[in-house]
């Protein structure tokens, strides 16, 4: 197993202890996060290490590719001199160089392969983490929304409307009988004011008719 699957495996094992603990979602969402950070943290430093490696096998493939060039040219060198002995110990130490080479170009091209590899995954970890990273703030705006609403249904449900409302009749109808007293103690006082308003009329028409017969008695005296 790679140090990818390593990394899922400890990752995954890690959220779903927290998730069996049913713990608050921000706390599992920023705890989610930190996990994704440290994966990245160690994804990157095993691709340093895979990086180095490649750039080592890359240097000693081309230190005895070199060599095996050098060696060719000695043996080119030693056949113009007419030392032909000399030439094939030279052609002897370039098939060495050459052997080594094959090896190491191998080697290199492998791990430069597994490098690319490395580097897509890490370059696709960070993707996921700025994912993440843009999801923790949504959701976490989102749960407190929630938080806000439950709240208010909590106070709205507690409010009793029935009893409210009910308070609300009995006050209308204490009103009401009060705007029924005002009326009938006004209906009452207008009732009286027009008797006496009457027993004033009547007396002043006896007033009248009396200074009405003292008139004539006193014409019919001096007739």
């Amino acid at each position: 197993m790679g140090i990818f699957g390593r990394i899922s495996d400890i990752f995954k094992a890690n959220i779903n202890d927290a998730l069996d603990k049913a713990e608050d979602p921000a706390k599992m969402i920023k705890l989610m996060v930190v996990e994704m950070q440290e994966s990245i943290s160690k994804a990157t430093s095993g691709l340093a290490t895979a990086m180095a490696q490649e750039k080592k096998l890359e240097r000693d493939y081309k230190k005895h590719a070199q060599s095996a060039q050098q060696w060719e040219q000695k043996a080119m060198q030693a056949l113009s001199a007419g030392n032909e002995d000399l030439a094939r110990k030279a052609l002897a130490k370039k098939a060495d160089a050459d052997g080594q080479a094959n090896q190491y170009k191998v080697m290199y091209e492998q791990a430069a392969t597994t490098t690319g590899k490395l580097k897509s995954q890490v370059d696709m970890l960070k993707s996921k983490l700025n994912e993440a990273k843009m999801k923790e703030s949504t959701l976490l705006a989102r749960q407190e929304s929630a938080k806000a609403q439950k709240q208010i249904a909590k106070q709205v449900g507690s409010l009793d409307f029935s009893s409210s409302f009910a308070k609300f009749d009995k006050f209308e109808e204490k009103i009401l009988k009060q705007e029924a007293e005002a009326q009938a103690f006004t209906e009452l006082s207008e009732g009286d004011t027009s008797l006496n308003d009457d027993f004033k009329m009547l007396e002043q028409n006896s007033a009248v008719d009396d200074d009405l017969a003292r008139l004539r008695a006193k014409m019919n005296q001096g007739g």
